[in-house]
């Protein structure tokens, strides 16, 4: 069993680090200073030249396969990448990069949506959430109706990621009520400038997700993105997709906050000693540096599955359950040890806080991993030992 990097993967690791440490991490006070005044750390020109200046070696579209001009990475190295894109809390994000069911898109709509959004020249957002379906996603309530060649969607869909900020959004309705999630949910490629508006959403951390409402929207139907009936089946491949990346991010970031709980432990000092000197701050930092490397395995071995083209979805629903939990309790931790400055705007502390909290909430909540990971045991799908086991 080898658990060393190639040498490809660790060039790309070193390479984002650095990128990462030179033009990312320079913008932290500068993001800090324009979010307590409540504006987006970043703007759109600034992710775009950000990006581009990425782009320029060859760091564009990670997962894209390379025919569409991406890297077409592995899902190990994407996972690293990701980590160390965590260690900053600047919103950046490397470019080229499309959701995964777009790439089901016909030849005109691969024309006009897909290679657009992979070259940034269209924003798109994915919405399936609704005030009443979250994690039961079955129970969605937005209808599409079919009037000729149209159809007309109506409906609200909500705590949309990009919802904002997107031109165009795969919204999945419901065209058959009688079979429901089970043939009846077809997926829409829908322009804002057939109808729909966006609702900002006030959160807890700087993510701005948006409320979209739907009336009477005409969508032609050459707009379907797949089959007529066939949306559930794709939402469900772009939710479990890419479940592992959520907890990689978490580990670069988790990295980050005990290093900076390490140096405030040297430097703090109380009763005439270093609080590093305090059995229940050394507690601290061990406890988190164990679980980060438990975290970096559950990660790794999910995304290790997901290219050997075994199920993962037991893997990845252990890794995102695992990740959302320990950050927060390694964000609590780090925030304990810096008092009273810590729980200030002035640090990021409370920010990552924030943000991390929200790890156990989107894209599978941690009550919904628990019901996979239970399920799959109880069934038969997966055994306690996991794949090695």
């Amino acid at each position: 069993m080898d658990f060393s990097l190639s040498d490809e993967q660790r060039e790309i690791r070193d390479w984002v680090r650095t990128f990462v440490r030179k033009e990312v991490m320079p913008l932290e006070p500068e993001v800090l200073r324009r979010e307590r005044a409540g504006q987006p750390g970043l703007d759109a020109e600034e992710l775009r030249a950000l990006q581009l200046k990425a782009k320029e070696a060859g760091f564009w579209g990670v997962l894209t396969p390379e025919e569409y001009g991406g890297m077409g990475l592995d899902a190990v190295t994407a996972a690293l990448i990701e980590a160390e894109l965590g260690r900053s809390f600047v919103p950046f994000s490397l470019g080229g990069k499309a959701d995964n069911i777009l790439f089901h898109a016909n030849a005109e709509q691969r024309e006009r949506y897909l290679l657009p959004t992979i070259a940034g020249d269209r924003k798109s957002c994915f919405a399936i959430t609704e005030p009443g379906a979250g994690s039961d996603a079955r129970n969605i309530r937005t209808t599409a109706r079919k009037d000729g060649a149209e159809w007309v969607i109506n409906g609200e869909k909500t705590f949309i990621t990009g919802g904002n900020e997107a031109d165009f959004v795969m919204v999945f309705a419901v065209t058959d009520k009688d079979k429901g999630a089970d043939g009846g949910v077809t997926c829409f490629l829908a322009d804002r400038d057939m109808g729909w508006k966006s609702e900002y959403i006030d959160t807890m951390g700087e993510w701005g997700p948006a409320a979209l409402i739907f009336e009477d929207v005409r969508v032609p139907e050459e707009n379907i993105l797949g089959e007529v009936g066939q949306g559930f089946r794709l939402a469900m491949q772009w939710i479990g997709q890419g479940r592992y990346l959520l907890p990689a991010r978490a580990i670069g970031a988790t990295e980050r906050l005990v290093e900076m709980a390490i140096e405030q432990a040297k430097t703090r000092v109380t009763f005439g000693q270093p609080i590093a000197e305090r059995q229940a701050i050394q507690w601290m930092l061990a406890d988190s540096a164990v679980e980060i490397e438990a975290l970096r395995w559950l990660v790794l071995h999910a995304a290790w599955q997901v290219d050997q083209g075994v199920d993962s979805r037991q893997a990845q629903s252990m890794a995102k359950l695992y990740g959302g939990v320990k950050a927060n309790e390694i964000v609590d931790r780090v925030l304990q040890i810096h008092g009273g400055m810590g729980y200030t705007r002035e640090l990021p502390v409370e920010r990552w806080y924030r943000e991390l909290r929200l790890l156990r909430i989107y894209e599978g909540t941690d009550e919904i991993q628990r019901r996979t990971i239970a399920r799959n045991l109880l069934k038969g799908h997966a055994k306690v030992g996991g794949y090695l086991g």
